[in-house]
């Protein structure tokens, strides 16, 4: 009976999901509209001098003190992968996130009565369990967002938000070719055919989902492998946020600039990030907050490139020219701060540093650069993907746009190219944009 009993436990086990894009575009508003998804603004942080931890010229640990990072103090001899592990999670947090209450069965609970060949056939598997759950879901698939309306009609309907692409709902019913939606904290009415439910949810459910690992320790180590025995790949500071594509006991496969590895839970808070609808009321808030700052951020730059240098100081022999040299009347701002960023390629990569020329991480590269034009940013890639303004994707970037990735920053400079701070080994240098996954792209100016 207890062989039973486990037997129908071990049926509650999800399989693992893997996290992807995916697009079906259909236009669902009157015209395009350059910001797609809802931001906090332009959120810039005043930033004191920056203070170099160290430089990682090679891959030495010894060369960052020991007290200063912190690291899992067990050693894993044996990591079993808990398949599951980041498929639930997701779908814990697009419950919590969209408002749904899906009644979920415990495997193995019922009479105490002997399993049969024949009713264990009718027990749901873990994968049909978890498809019932997507079931329940509605995934906007729109190329920039469908309007959310109070009443199941076009001519009738007031619009009270908007649920953009690949945005996620709880479904709550269906009328005349409309879902009715809770979605953050909109409820009210979509098109159907600009959404999808039931069966064609399944699978996209699994891929809107990011699952994102935010560092809580001063600066901690990426290894190779889920072990301290494992070589260091890179070193990520606090408050860095990592794409997570997979998590094991004790442990989570992250994205960092250097490759693939394994950070400890121990110093890390996880969470899954999705694009909810945005209210009426909402979206006008944070495109005014947007546009305030936007101009405040312009006239700053415009009086502080006047009389602006690099640093003060240059590497060598070379010379650098201020970011005031490269602003004229028939160039843009954007244009400007990309001009200026390029002319410090070959310099050193150094982690926590902030000097354009003795040595910068991604995040002090671009803020350093920005500094210039009179804007403060914080020295943070997690943080960049909250200045500014949202761009929709690489291809509508500009000049000066800031490109975010897992882990890591750059300057978009056109032609489908960044210039950033990339690793110890390389140091600052020019790169294609769609290198590696892209985050967030975001306009100051």
């Amino acid at each position: 009976m207890q062989k039973t009993r486990l037997q129908l436990l071990a049926m509650g086990v999800a399989t693992a999901v893997t996290i992807g894009g995916v697009g079906i575009n259909a236009n669902a508003s009157a015209s395009k509209v350059t910001t797609v998804l809802p931001s906090a603004g332009i959120s810039y942080a005043l930033t004191g001098d920056s203070v170099s931890l160290s430089n990682l010229a090679g891959d030495n640990d010894t060369d960052v003190a020991e007290n200063e990072i912190e690291d899992s103090a067990v050693t894993i001899t044996e990591t079993t992968p808990l398949a599951s592990t980041l498929q639930e999670n997701i779908l814990n947090d697009i419950q919590k996130a969209t408002g749904a209450t899906i009644p979920q069965e415990e495997p193995g609970t019922g009479t105490e009565e002997e399993v049969t060949e024949d009713n264990a056939e009718e027990e749901l598997t873990a994968e049909e369990k978890e498809e019932e759950r997507f079931r329940s879901l509605v995934i906007a698939q729109v190329n920039d967002y469908v309007n959310v309306r109070d009443n199941p009609s076009e001519e009738d309907g007031e619009i009270i938000g908007k649920l953009y692409d690949d945005s996620v709902g709880t479904f709550i019913e269906e009328a005349d070719g409309w879902y009715k939606i809770k979605s953050g904290s909109v409820e009210g009415y979509v098109k159907a055919e600009y959404c999808v439910t039931g069966e064609d949810a399944v699978e996209l459910a699994k891929q809107v989902g990011k699952r994102i690992a935010t560092v809580t320790t001063t600066t901690l180590k990426v290894r190779s492998g889920p072990s301290t025995d494992d070589e260091v790949l890179g070193l990520v500071p606090i408050e860095d946020e990592l794409v997570v594509t997979e998590e094991l006991d004790g442990w989570v496969k992250v994205s960092i600039e250097e490759g693939e590895g394994y950070v400890s839970m121990d110093y890390v808070e996880l969470s899954t990030e999705f694009v909810e609808a945005e209210s009426k009321a909402e979206e006008e808030a944070r495109l005014k907050k947007e546009e305030e700052a936007r101009l405040a951020a312009l006239a700053q730059a415009k009086k502080g490139t006047k009389s602006s240098s690099s640093e003060g100081g240059s590497k060598g022999s070379k010379n650098y020219n201020s970011a005031g040299s490269y602003t004229t009347q028939s160039s843009s701002i954007g244009s400007a701060v990309a001009s200026f960023a390029t002319q410090f390629v070959g310099n050193p990569y150094v982690y926590g540093g902030s000097s354009l020329t003795n040595g910068t991480d991604c995040s002090g590269f671009v803020m350093s650069v920005y500094a210039n034009f009179g804007v403060s940013l914080p020295h943070s890639s997690g943080a960049d993907r909250s200045v500014g303004a949202a761009v929709d994707g690489l291809a509508n970037a500009q000049a000066g746009d800031i490109v975010c990735y897992s882990g890591h920053v750059g300057i978009y400079i056109g032609g489908g190219q960044i210039v950033h701070a990339s690793t110890a080994k390389t140091g600052i240098k020019i790169s294609d944009a769609g290198y590696r996954q892209v985050l967030a792209v975001r306009r100051i100016f």
